[in-house]
């Protein structure tokens, strides 16, 4: 996609997104066959509910007919959330991934495994898991150091929900 186009369809669509409360992540626009594919990624600090992608798709569907952002030809939407696996790079996600476990590639090509505790202006305090029985230890990640962060996806850990009911 374009960045005249990329940056047309934000300025478009981001009032409509942050109308219902939401971040406007991602905007992508890719071949899907004969057409086109609009996919359209939002996210907030409570989630997004199915719901809310639904009414949010239908107000960029009703938008995209009022103008030629996507040209004549037939394209599909999307309007979804971002994964659990999907890169941390601004400070909202860090803080949005609070409690959750985390990879983090360090400049120097470290690596570390680690739950994301508080996030502040500066960076991460971390809880590193103990090894083979050892207890688990605090560090201080600056953001200036994290070359790439992703959420690890836990299988076994139990909801903040769970544990409070």
């Amino acid at each position: 996609m374009s960045t005249t186009q990329s940056d047309r369809l934000r300025a478009l669509l981001e009032p409509l997104v942050s109308a219902e409360g939401l971040d406007l992540e991602d905007i992508e626009v890719s071949r899907a066959g004969r057409r086109r594919q609009l996919r359209v990624v939002v996210d907030s600090d409570e989630g997004v509910e199915l719901d809310a992608c639904a009414e949010l798709s239908r107000s960029i569907s009703e938008k995209l007919d009022e103008t030629d952002a996507m040209g004549e030809g037939e394209y599909v939407l999307e309007v979804s959330s971002p994964g659990a696996d999907r890169p941390l790079s601004e400070h909202r996600h860090y803080v949005r991934a609070t409690g959750r476990l985390a990879k983090l590639t360090l400049n120097d090509g470290d690596e570390l495994v680690a739950r994301i505790l508080t996030v502040d202006d500066e960076g991460l305090d971390l809880e590193v898991p103990g090894v083979k029985g050892r207890k688990p230890t605090a560090r201080r990640v600056a953001f200036a150091d994290i070359a790439r962060a992703r959420v690890e996806i836990e299988f076994n850990r139990k909801d903040k929900k769970e544990e409070e009911a």
